[in-house]
């Protein structure tokens, strides 16, 4: 339950974050306040299973909710300005409850060559929230963005390019951090062929695929076609999701993030 607490912050706090991305003189307000009731969401249900499993991020997430639902309602009554620092408000602190969640989660203990490295490992372990979290939400934040543009099809498409170049960004980063972490792993340890094929899956579908996914967005923008392009963001998503939940999963029982 800690780490499906974990994992709901991180996307609560990337969402936001990709949000803050889009220009609310470009984009209409109801795709903010809309998706704040996501992250509302997204930040109760961490509530929830927090009270037990990870209680030191239980208060972060209600902050989340709270602060998620004041923002829907900015954005309801047209106050862009207070609604878009209520979007860096749920991001900040669905980012710390996310780190805070993490702690809850059993780290082992650091051993051999992994102890010689302590300092990068306390830095891959700290970053790697922030990094998935911001692959996670930029990811979905395209996705619903691509999809809102059948409620709203005159919006220009500079949004939601902008948005794929943060996804770019954000996978660029996560490969990076893991990429390191994998090597440590690998050289602190020996791996199994089972966790290969897991490791395989993580790399293939949730890193690779979607750089290949956002290429093909970016090409059909080109047409340009939104709804083709949400189509592919929708796999994208299915892909970050797979993606990052293997890398928690693999990351919980390792040293390393991976």
């Amino acid at each position: 339950m800690a780490l499906l607490t974990e994992f709901l912050l991180r996307l609560s706090f990337g969402l936001a974050a990709g949000m803050t991305i889009a220009s609310p003189r470009l984009v209409t307000s109801g795709y903010f306040r809309n998706h704040l009731y996501v992250t509302l969401g997204l930040s109760a249900l961490a509530a929830l299973l927090s009270r037990v499993a990870a209680p030191a991020a239980f208060g972060w997430a209600i902050g989340s909710a709270v602060l998620s639902y004041v923002g829907a309602v900015c954005w309801l009554y047209e106050k862009p300005r207070a609604g878009v620092a209520l979007l860096y408000g749920v991001a900040i602190v669905g980012a710390v409850g996310a780190l805070a969640a993490m702690s809850g989660v059993d780290s082992l203990h650091v051993t051999g060559a992994a102890a010689k490295s302590s300092a990068v490992l306390e830095w891959l372990r700290f970053l790697q929230p922030i990094t998935s979290g911001l692959l996670l939400g930029t990811t979905t934040a395209a996705m619903l963005l691509g999809h809102w543009y059948l409620n709203a099809p005159g919006m220009q498409l500079a949004p939601l390019r902008e948005l794929l170049l943060a996804m770019a960004a954000a996978v660029a980063l996560q490969t990076l951090l893991c990429g390191v972490g994998l090597v440590g792993e690998a050289s602190s340890q020996a791996l199994s062929t089972q966790d290969w094929l897991f490791l395989l899956l993580r790399w293939s579908f949730g890193l690779i695929g979607v750089i290949v996914l956002i290429y093909l967005t970016w090409k059909t923008l080109e047409i340009p076609n939104t709804q083709s392009a949400t189509g592919i963001l929708y796999v994208a998503v299915i892909g970050t999701f797979v993606g990052e939940t293997m890398s928690l999963l693999l990351s919980a029982e390792s040293v390393y993030p991976v």
